[in-house]
């Protein structure tokens, strides 16, 4: 050991898989001592050689040798050498052990940067996902004088870079998409064209940008995570930040084995784009209140972000239900060109059941309204009130009208417009204007209560119900002639002897029913483009406004949010698909998940001062974003690697990730899964800070959006409980020794979010503990996720070996310090930074809760 007089530890050694050692293979131990090990400074002491078979023959397969100089001349010590069975616990006397593990030494028994206790490669549940484990093991003492085995394996994930190429490409198809769309709104007035002209020039700078960042994420090839040293770094900026999986198997003598798992993640955040006007959930607070005043500066309806959200859904579920109505309607013909009654009655209610869903939908007045809009934007649109102002109108023909609150305006007898705000704040639709000046009360007049929605001649305010509405009735004409086509088919067998009824199926003539359906089948498809298309316009025209009230700022945004949202998908689909992987074999797992779903616990280690305040907003904003995720399993096509990597699908309203299983893993889900339920996640994010930047700000600055933070999604974890209770039965939910209730602990959580206590960490460990409890997935943050999550994810690990596996109160802080020292998380900085050191310095370190100080000699001045 180091800055020791009289070193005495312990280290292993393992003979790689590919190396076949035999009875004579002689091994030689060097042993040097380090003067500075980050330095790689040290001077040679002694070694010595033994072979494989003296090992074996003695007694209790231990020698013990003397290391000798090079010369031979003098003994520089002795080292004793063991032989141990990975996997294989053996109970030993603890006098036995403690003669050669004195309390001061490390207790890492075996260490590997490849030996993993799953062929991660050739396993079809881990091998497409998860790479380059690298893994440590420990022997650590019980209360009751037994050994444990610990196992803690640390993985890079895939999902790293397939998941944001994935985003990617879907964010350039979508925002195409979008630009087709606006060419498609057909000819608009001066005003409008020249706004539609330069929101699609925006659009096209962000698809360029897009295609250049996949261009550039195209070209690396064989790297599985983005070191933190890069975490500023543009064409990576989608990336999640040095994301890798970490799991902690526990043997004990006598029990089964236990596991943990947690996803160790940097804080998803735009770290290119920086935080000097702070993160996402301000910049998009104060761009909400100031749209108001684009709004009018553009002279454009405010719509509000729910109006917004429901324009965009509107249309995600027309693009999903008209070709999927379109199918079903051809199944239905093609039942009945085989005369089939039950194919005809499936067909026929798969139908109906989607196209009731595309009409409901469509039920909403934002969509009549858009229309109404839209039309008022066309060239050659004269205002009902300008024509009654001839005077007034022939000066202004097309200029916003005002009025006061008593005279509405004619944005505001639309929904989408916020009824409470008066036109001064809110400008109308505008249309065939060159200028941008408005026609006031004053010169106009008091507008009457009918003037304030856009009315034409030539246009019927009337016609979006009526199209609407044929859906509906060419759905009834459909399922009226099936219903008379069951019904004769169903009298002519009654009518029919027995004898006879072969013949008079065969004798039928099998394109009747076809013909007779064809007809209103074609009217529906028919009815249901029509509907499409209108919406499709109508809906366009609404985001169409709400991106040219939002120019510049509005796409800045939205790029910043996609940033966000793809790192934070990447962890939760790394997260999700380890913990399906673990819960395959647990049929109580799994009936949770598919009838609630699941709780993502990410837990923050971030400052509310300074920078970190900017991303702990970007992280907000990010994690709630996930609610917008549904997930799918799905059976493989083949048992291949490439066809099982999960697939992101979707648009930035709703994403659904994918999951492909092996065939004979797939067919052991329960049928809801198989039948391809959509499975929920209930992301829950709680911060505290604990570094001497949250000192600042606790003692001279603002906490306040870390209380908001732990109180809303303490509330969302509140109800997540208790909807799994009233769904699924307690036996479903993972058994622990330590006995304390889930309420209880969500209790005790509710008063610690409450209570005004400096670095509260029990809120992070209490939040664990219930998301473990309820089989949730773990995820733990900083700004790197190398440092202070380190220490986060040490302290649980240790934490959990105490509380769940009776490790002894003398083994706690050498076993906190051993994986601080010697283990994966040690492995995680030098991936990071090629540095084993931690990036603290003592003054730091002051700041921390004791727990989440590392052990000396373990921490330096380095870049991260």
């Amino acid at each position: 050991m180091l800055a020791n007089k009289d070193p005495l530890f312990l280290t292993g050694v393992t003979f790689p898989s590919e190396y076949h050692a035999s009875p004579e293979t002689l091994v030689k131990l060097t042993v040097y001592d380090a003067k500075d090990k980050n330095q790689e400074s040290s001077s040679f002491l002694g070694s010595a050689t033994f072979s494989v078979g003296e090992l074996l023959r003695a007694k209790d397969e231990r020698l013990t040798l003397s290391l000798r100089s090079s010369d031979g001349a003098c003994a520089a010590g002795t080292v004793v050498v063991s032989r141990l069975k990975m996997g294989e616990m053996e109970e030993v006397d603890v006098d036995h052990i403690t003669t050669d593990v004195p309390s001061h030494k490390c207790p890492l028994v075996c260490e590997s940067a490849s030996h993993a206790g799953i062929d991660r490669e050739n396993n079809p549940l881990t091998g497409p996902v998860f790479k380059n484990p690298i893994c440590k093991v420990y022997r650590f003492q019980t209360e009751d004088s037994k050994w444990m085995q610990v196992r803690e394996q640390m993985e890079e994930c895939t999902l790293s870079f397939s998941v944001p190429k994935q985003l990617l490409s879907l964010y350039i198809q979508e925002d195409m998409s979008r630009v087709q769309d606006l060419r498609e709104l057909g000819e608009l007035s001066p005003h409008w064209d020249n706004l539609r002209k330069e929101v699609m020039t925006r659009y096209g700078g962000i698809i360029s940008s897009y295609q250049e960042t996949f261009a550039e994420l195209d070209k690396i090839t064989g790297r599985s995570f983005k070191p933190s040293c890069c975490k500023a770094q543009k064409s990576l900026e989608f990336i999640p930040i040095n994301l890798h999986t970490q799991r902690m198997r526990v043997t004990c003598p006598k029990k089964t084995d236990a596991f943990y798992d947690v996803v160790t993640v940097g804080a998803p955040a735009a770290h290119f784009q920086g935080f000097k006007c702070g993160g996402l959930q301000r910049l998009l607070s104060r761009y909400e209140a100031e749209k108001k005043s684009f709004s009018t500066a553009y002279q454009c309806i405010y719509y509000s972000p729910q109006h917004t959200a429901k324009a965009q859904e509107v249309l995600s579920t027309m693009s999903l239900l008209q070709p999927l109505i379109a199918g079903l309607a051809d199944q239905l013909l093609q039942a009945a060109q085989e005369h089939s009654c039950p194919g005809l009655r499936d067909a026929l209610k798969n139908l109906s059941d989607k196209t009731e869903q595309f009409v409901h939908t469509l039920k909403d007045e934002l969509v009549k309204s858009a229309l109404l809009a839209l039309h008022a934007a066309r060239p050659g649109y004269v205002s009902k009130s300008q024509k009654q102002n001839p005077a007034q109108g022939g000066q202004h023909q097309g200029h916003v009208l005002q009025g006061s609150d008593q005279n509405p305006s004619p944005a505001q007898g639309l929904p989408g417009h916020s009824p409470a705000t008066s036109i001064t704040d809110n400008a109308a639709v505008c249309n065939n204007v060159e200028g941008s000046q408005s026609t006031t009360r004053g010169e106009g007049g008091p507008l009457k209560h009918q003037d304030s929605i856009p009315h034409h001649k030539e246009y019927d305010e009337e016609e979006w119900d009526r199209v609407w509405a044929n859906v509906a009735k060419c759905l009834n004409c459909v399922i009226a002639m099936v219903d008379k086509l069951l019904e004769e088919d169903n009298s002519k067998q009654e009518s029919v002897p027995e004898q006879q009824l072969a013949d008079v199926i065969i004798s039928h003539n099998p394109g009747t029913w076809r013909e007779q359906l064809c007809a209103p089948v074609t009217k529906l498809k028919e009815c249901v483009m029509e509907v499409v298309e209108k919406a499709r316009r109508g809906m366009t025209f609404v985001l169409l406004q709400e991106a040219a009230c939002s120019i510049p700022q509005g796409f800045f945004l939205q790029q910043r949010r996609d940033v966000v949202f793809s790192q934070a998908l990447a962890a939760l689909a790394c997260g999700f698909v380890m913990r399906l992987y673990a819960g395959m074999q647990d049929q109580g797992f799994l009936r949770q998940l598919h009838l609630v779903g699941l709780v993502a616990q990410f837990e923050s280690l971030l400052s509310t001062y300074s920078e970190e305040i900017g991303m702990l907003e970007d992280m907000e904003v990010g994690i709630s974003d996930l609610q917008r995720v549904l997930f799918q399993i799905t059976e493989a096509q083949t048992d291949d690697f490439r066809d099982l990597q999960p697939l992101v699908f979707g648009r930035r309203d709703h994403f659904t990730v994918e999951v492909p299983l092996p065939r004979l893993v797939f067919q052991n889900l329960p049928a809801e899964i198989k039948e391809g339920k959509p499975l929920r996640v209930f992301p829950v994010l709680f911060n505290v800070g604990i570094n001497e930047q949250q000192t600042i700000a606790e003692r001279f600055g603002d906490i306040s959006l870390q209380e908001r933070i732990n109180q809303r999604n303490f509330e969302t974890l509140e109800s997540y409980y208790k909807s799994l209770t009233e769904t699924v039965p307690l036996e479903c939910l993972p058994s622990f020794r330590t006995q304390t209730d889930v309420k209880e602990l969500l209790e005790t959580l509710g008063q610690n979010v409450v209570t005004k206590k400096r670095k509260n960490v029990e809120i992070l460990w209490i939040a664990g503990t219930i998301c473990r409890r309820l089989n949730g997935i773990r995820f733990t943050s900083c700004k790197s996720a190398k440092d202070r999550t380190s220490m986060s994810v040490t302290l649980e690990q240790c934490a959990l070996l105490r509380d769940e596996h009776q490790l002894s109160k003398d083994f706690f802080i050498r076993a906190l310090d051993c994986m601080r020292r010697e283990g994966c998380r040690i492995e995680n900085v030098q991936k990071n930074i090629k540095c084993r050191k931690y990036a603290f310095n003592i003054l730091q370190l002051m700041a921390f809760p004791k727990c989440y100080r590392p052990p000396e000699g373990t921490y330096g001045k380095v870049d991260s």
